[in-house]
């Protein structure tokens, strides 16, 4: 049985260079037991090269990688047995049926899942008899995922499991990934889709040119690093943001009219000191109040932005 606060991937001050190119640097983060452990990152970050040293692939230049307690790079057979990858890109025998391609993958294993159960997990018991070379490329990707569990690994590493996938397909697959974190599997994906990490992952790490520039949980990181929040309610008749500002209320104010109400949108980064001067304020009668901090994307995009500087700053401050 997992235990939820055991790291099973460990990651310590990874660094990966070629010749004078660093690709990652200093890279460090703890995948633990039974979550879904995302790491975000534009195009060229260096995902891919992070996840290929986790699972052995590649060596680090600096640091160590640790899986389950070994060196995946060295003892290769004791990791392979225990943890499955499902690259971005897998090349399958397009004329052999999904039954017999599963069937295939499931002999390399010596213990592994009933094949049946497999596909009807990941919805393909219906195409079981289908050719390879006649699968959608949603049916694509989840038979690439079923190759992953044949052999009922503990970890799974996907590496941008839902691209070029349209957007039912990617929910199918959320669902999918959330069905074997119930059963205990710990997974390990790479995505720079904002909602996909939002929706399915425990904690996150945000790579941002080889380097970790923030980690924890989605909604914990955008509430620390959001500059501003939006406080949106509305007011019983007519108000404008001249009589709402002589209420001393701090931030940028919007007023819209619909029908017997006015609805109100402050930007403000006091969003706590907005509602308290509501709240005491007589003669407003506000209600319906919402507080939004911003987005995992806009967070994505402000880090990716940012100066080295001020990356190097928030990677000193990241848990």
């Amino acid at each position: 049985m997992n235990e939820p606060d055991r790291a099973v991937v460990t990651v310590d001050r990874l660094s990966k260079r070629y010749g004078d190119r660093s690709v990652l640097r200093d890279v460090s983060l703890r995948v633990h037991a039974g979550e879904v452990f995302g790491l975000l990152g534009p195009n060229g970050a260096g995902k891919t090269t992070t996840l290929e040293t986790i699972v052995g692939l590649r060596r680090p230049t600096d640091g160590t990688v640790r899986v389950l307690g070994r060196d995946p790079s060295i003892d290769r057979r004791y990791v392979t047995e225990r943890m499955a990858v499902q690259p971005q890109a897998a090349t399958l025998f397009p004329t052999l049926t999904v039954a017999e391609t599963l069937d295939l993958f499931a002999s390399f294993y010596r213990d592994v899942r009933r094949p049946e159960e497999v596909l009807d997990e990941l919805d393909l018991g219906e195409a079981r008899r289908v050719r390879v070379k006649h699968l959608s490329g949603g049916q694509e990707r989840r038979l690439l995922i079923a190759i992953a569990l044949i052999g009922d690994p503990e970890i799974v590493v996907l590496d941008e499991p839902s691209a070029g996938l349209d957007p039912q397909a990617r929910r199918n697959l959320w669902s999918i990934i959330r069905r074997q974190q119930e059963r205990g599997t710990t997974i390990l994906l790479s995505t720079h889709h904002m909602d996909e990490a939002t929706q399915v992952c425990d904690r996150i790490a945000v790579l941002v040119d080889g380097a970790i520039a923030a980690s924890g949980e989605p909604e914990t990181l955008v509430r620390e690093h959001a500059a501003t929040a939006t406080v949106t309610f509305e007011v019983p008749g007519r108000t404008t943001a001249d009589e709402l500002r002589s209420h001393d209320i701090p931030g940028e104010i919007t007023v819209t009219a619909k029908g017997a109400v006015s609805l109100v949108g402050i930007v403000t980064d006091d969003p706590d000191a907005v509602l308290r001067r509501l709240t005491f304020s007589s003669g407003l009668r506000p209600r319906g109040f919402r507080v939004a901090h911003g987005s995992l994307e806009d967070l994505f995009i402000d880090l990716a932005n940012r100066p080295a500087s001020a990356a190097e700053g928030d990677r000193a401050h990241s848990p």
